[in-house]
């Protein structure tokens, strides 16, 4: 399956309106989702619990999904969403990350 394959099926779930609601829901579904992640690593990094690389998939999962569902409010496939952002880090990083090119890094109209 390919990024434009999953956007499709994931309309399914998507309210018929994009309203100020709608936008609304899906950019905290979004950041909810992506604390999940964050909270799961938190755990295994500070408290000592065992990685739980399925959990992480879940959530990542849910965070494809309202990324998704944004895309498709604003009119984007998820592949021009993806290939922009390999473009922009491309531009900023050209040969690769490292701290020295983050420190240097100039970005232009992100």
């Amino acid at each position: 399956m390919n990024f434009n394959e999953y956007q499709q099926l994931s309309k399914r779930t998507m309210p018929g309106t994009y309203d100020g609601k709608a936008l609304a829901n899906y950019a905290l579904g979004l950041t909810g989702e992506a604390g999940e992640c964050g909270d799961i690593i938190k755990k295994e990094v500070f408290h000592g619990h065992r990685r739980d690389a399925q959990a992480i998939k879940k959530e990542l999962g849910d965070v494809l999904h309202y990324a998704a569902g944004l895309a498709t409010m604003y009119g984007w496939t998820l592949e021009e969403v993806a290939m922009g952002n390999i473009e922009k880090l491309m531009k900023r990083y050209p040969g690769g990350f490292s701290k020295e090119a983050s420190i240097k890094r100039v970005d232009e109209n992100e």
